[in-house]
């Protein structure tokens, strides 16, 4: 057994709010919200991190991205802020690939 908790939460071993589920991704709410939507999409395969994907992975890596339209929609959002961290020095503290869809705040450019 992984001791990923995303990989945990994508195999129902921890209770989690999802929003999206399917055979390759799920998506559920940050129980550490920075906004009032902050959603997580998250790939039911293990990969750490962007940078740790291969060539294997180009078509999951895809589906991530229409994920994170369809549950902006769903939510309502038209405005939202997709954000993926690679490794702890960019803010990467769950090492499982995952995006982050925010919204419901004004978002400050340069982020950080």
């Amino acid at each position: 057994m992984s001791a990923c908790i995303f990989c945990k939460i994508a195999g129902g071993e921890v209770a989690s709010q999802f929003v999206h589920e399917d055979e390759e991704v799920v998506a559920f709410k940050d129980l550490n919200p920075i906004a009032p939507t902050h959603l997580l999409v998250v790939p039911r395969k293990h990969i750490a991190r962007v940078a740790d994907a291969t060539q294997e992975d180009e078509r999951l890596l895809g589906r991530l991205q229409l994920v994170v339209a369809e549950v902006a929609k769903k939510a309502g959002l038209t405005d939202f802020r997709v954000v993926t961290n690679n490794g702890k020095g960019a803010g990467q503290s769950v090492d499982h690939l995952h995006y982050h869809v925010i919204s419901g705040r004004r978002m400050n450019w340069p982020p950080g």
